[in-house]
């Protein structure tokens, strides 16, 4: 699937629910469906500056394609986590450079969190993107 399917996926997934409560238990359940970071990975190095909660990224590509795995100390963020890293894990580093992801305004998530949890999602997106950007440039 390409990542804008996949956003329209998860955009339908959420629409399934009435309210804010509804959707914040779906994201816990998708926080522990999340591919989980390897205990050698969570390291200081791969920590998301600018997140309130602990939150850490690793990345390997793997035939051209980035793979994602995370975790986070906390239940909420862990599902925004694994929300974008089912959006942008095995696509090409290309596909997650352009992606778009307006599809976190259309889920209604960053006007659902605190100032301080909005801004460690922008911070998860980056982070995403510079990986991408780092093994894009090893194709190159």
């Amino acid at each position: 699937m390409t990542i804008e399917e996949i956003q329209n996926e998860i955009i339908d997934e959420f629409s399934m629910f009435d309210d804010w409560e509804e959707r914040y238990q779906y994201m816990i359940d998708l926080g522990k469906t999340l591919p989980l970071i390897d205990e050698a990975h969570k390291t200081d190095d791969n920590i998301i500056k600018g997140c309130q909660s602990k939150v850490w990224v690793h990345a390997n590509m793997n035939d051209d394609k980035v793979e994602f795995t995370a975790d986070s100390d906390a239940i909420i963020t862990k599902g925004i986590i694994a929300i974008l890293i089912r959006a942008f894990s095995n696509q090409h580093p290309k596909d997650i450079i352009e992606a778009n992801t307006d599809f976190i305004d259309k889920i209604g998530l960053k006007e659902h969190l605190s100032p301080t949890r909005a801004n460690g999602l922008v911070s998860m997106i980056k982070q995403l993107k510079m990986y991408a950007i780092a093994y894009q440039t090893q194709l190159n």
